[in-house]
């Protein structure tokens, strides 16, 4: 029996296992469920308590959360590796993911959730004053910590791309749907390494696949 993995497509938490499961060619299969325990059914509750997206169904076993869900297909099928062997790079990758979904989301995903999701979702207009607001004031201190940390690597943590790169460049798909980017003037470095991040066919796919969902609407 193939994993499900229950979700929407344009979840930043959702992509970032989809893109987990393909880096480790691990075939599943997308059951679109929204987020939200209001919007959620009692055996989707069951499931996933918080009613929050994404879900796991590994035959009998169930499991929510993003970032558990990774740790769990870590696991189940280690190679390639995602999280790195050293302690301290170890330490250093979960931190960034933490920051990608929290701080990262805060800042890059209010701006797809007022450009994007309330217009497709609630068929409202977006509020622009928050828009601005994350744009010229929240974002740029965010952009600037993540321009330091990339620095001269190829990749976030160590030699190999892993669990920091995928959170990290998630959020900012969601950006671009949204009709922003970071300025490649201001921020060389970051914009280079979400180019470099999001060309990977874990990832072309997904954006293609998006790209496509929102032009059927």
């Amino acid at each position: 029996m193939s994993i499900i993995i229950h979700g929407v497509n344009a979840s930043p938490f959702v992509r970032k296992v989809r893109v987990a499961l393909a880096e480790k060619s691990i075939p599943y299969e997308l059951k679109p469920q929204m987020p939200g325990a209001a919007l959620a059914s009692p055996e989707y509750l069951r499931m996933s308590p918080l009613g929050k997206i994404p879900c796991l169904q590994d035959g009998d076993y169930t499991l929510p959360d993003s970032s558990c869900i990774i740790a769990y297909l870590e696991r189940t099928h280690p190679k390639p590796a995602l999280y790195p062997e050293n302690p301290q790079e170890y330490g250093r990758a979960l931190f960034l993911e933490e920051y990608a979904d929290s701080k990262l989301v805060e800042t890059v995903g209010a701006v797809f959730f007022q450009r994007v999701v309330r217009k497709l979702i609630f068929k409202q207009d977006g509020d622009e004053t928050i828009v601005r607001k994350k744009i010229d004031e929240e974002a740029p201190p965010v952009f600037d910590w993540l321009e330091q940390q990339i620095g001269d690597r190829e990749w976030l943590v160590g030699t190999r791309f892993g669990i920091a790169d995928i959170a990290v460049a998630s959020p900012f798909v969601n950006y671009a749907h949204a009709g922003e980017r970071p300025d490649a003037k201001r921020w060389p470095r970051l914009t280079a390494y979400l180019q470099r991040v999001h060309s990977r066919p874990s990832f072309k796919a997904l954006i293609e696949e998006e790209g496509q969902a929102f032009k059927a609407r």
